[in-house]
């Protein structure tokens, strides 16, 4: 997401892009993170430790204290995105919290951390990179961006809870992953990424940039396809190992994309 909002900024502040890059990917997502495993106690694979350790009470105040130097942080960037990150972190310990739990309603949740990681983090970066005000929501290129941004991570989303149905049964969660199914959730997947496919077509207005985003994408997309396939014969390879893979290079295959997109648009 904020390479996608770099790549679309034409000239955004070199010293705000950073410190956005910092306070996002060091703090606010790793705080999420730990906030979320706290509340989980996960005992097999999450994330990206294939046996994550025993947590303790140290690991919740870890997580406040990441989110308090976010904030800390984000004064010197905008209000705008104090307000983002003030927002990230409500509902991502809503979506963990044990009184309220949002990851145990799979649809809503799967809207609203799709909406928040892909629409929201997007448009929100666009305006903290480039010091706009709030009112430039109303830009309807940026909130096409949104949408698109919303739809990969509704893609994404369930496939990464594909592995821990176990796990979520186990804890009482109906996460969108249970809810679809293994072979359901890889269905899913594909369906709403051809959408994606198709509105990034429409955001680029057919250019050769439509190509070069598939070109990067076709390691993922070859990945995923022969994955479905092993999938759809044993449901056993519907795995943490397979899902990371996946991840890993979806990931490289999309920044490598929007890097390559900063340096032709400069």
């Amino acid at each position: 997401m904020f390479w996608f909002a770099v790549s679309q900024s034409a000239a955004p502040s070199v010293g705000k892009s950073i410190l956005v890059l910092i306070v996002v990917h060091l703090l606010l997502y790793p705080a999420s993170n730990a906030y979320n495993s706290y509340f989980d106690k996960d005992e097999g694979s999450i994330g990206g430790l294939e046996a994550p350790p025993p947590v303790d009470k140290d690991l919740y105040w870890v997580s406040w204290l990441l989110d308090g130097i976010a904030l800390l942080l984000g004064m010197f960037v905008n209000w705008p995105f104090i307000v983002y990150l003030l927002v990230y972190g409500f509902v991502t310990k809503a979506y963990s919290h044990d009184r309220i739990r949002l990851k145990k309603y799979p649809i809503l949740s799967w809207f609203l951390i799709s909406f928040l990681q892909g629409g929201i983090t997007y448009v929100m970066t666009y305006i903290s990179i480039n010091d706009l005000p709030m009112s430039s929501l109303a830009q309807p290129k940026l909130l096409f961006g949104g949408v698109l941004a919303t739809l990969n991570l509704m893609a994404l989303y369930p496939v990464t809870q594909v592995y821990q149905h176990e796990e979520d049964a186990r804890r009482g969660d109906m996460t969108i992953s249970r809810l679809l199914g293994v072979r359901g959730t890889f269905f899913t997947a594909i369906a709403i990424y051809i959408f994606s496919l198709i509105g990034f077509y429409k955001y680029f207005d057919g250019s050769y940039i439509v190509l070069l985003y598939l070109l990067f994408l076709m390691p993922a997309i070859v990945f995923f396809l022969r994955w479905f396939w092993r999938v759809h014969q044993n449901a056993h390879f519907a795995n943490y190992r397979y899902t990371m893979r996946m991840m890993w290079i979806s990931s490289i295959g999309l920044n490598s994309f929007f890097l390559l997109l900063i340096v032709l648009t400069r």
